[in-house]
């Protein structure tokens, strides 16, 4: 058995064979740098998907507006067909967690808005009465045009990334925006057949 040497200079010797041993090192940086990459993945993984979902709620939103402020009149199958259009545009991803909602406004002579009719479904399912008939929507300066009518479409969705931590489990996307009816000054939304 060796005898250990504790002089300074048996140490200085020991310093110098432990600085030239390359033994398990590639094993110990892998373990230093492997949590941080891992993370770096996970979390870029995390937010190039919340990116492309929010830009998916953009496009679903404007689709519903789109097609809404193109018509006329409106009943309730083709708003069923409007959301079942916004959802095919979501896709690949789930239309859980996302809801829809489409508003005519009426603005007055003062520029105040208010709701004349709204729908809106929820989780891809079924339309249903969205913002409440006569209630007020506060319009942004330069939208709020005197005696005109305006389409407001909004979209949200609550999403979760793949890696959740304790203060971020969920992120709420949403989108908002405002068209003019582009036929009629107004578009009239009936149940079931439009006035010819």
């Amino acid at each position: 058995m060796a005898k250990k040497n504790n002089s300074p200079k048996g140490i200085l010797i020991s310093l110098r064979k432990l600085a030239r041993d390359r033994r398990a090192v590639s094993a110990i940086e892998f373990a230093l740098v492997f949590p941080l990459m891992a993370a770096l993945f996970l979390g870029g993984t995390a937010l190039t998907q919340g990116i492309v979902i929010k830009r998916k709620v953009t496009l679903a939103t404007r689709t519903v507006g789109d097609l809404t402020s193109q018509d006329s009149c409106v009943t309730n199958d083709e708003m069923t067909n409007v959301f079942t259009a916004a959802t095919a545009v979501f896709q690949p991803y789930s239309p859980n967690s996302m809801t829809l909602t489409v508003t005519s406004l009426n603005v007055d002579k003062d520029g105040n808005a208010t709701v004349e009719w709204s729908d809106k479904t929820v989780n891809g399912g079924a339309r249903e009465t969205g913002r409440s008939t006569g209630s007020t929507y506060p319009l942004p300066d330069g939208v709020n045009t005197p005696n005109t009518h305006v389409i407001l479409a909004e979209g949200s969705y609550t999403y979760t990334p793949i890696v959740s931590t304790s203060f971020m489990t969920t992120v709420p996307l949403s989108e908002t925006f405002y068209l003019r009816p582009r036929r009629v000054q107004t578009i009239t939304r009936v149940a079931t057949t439009c006035p010819t």
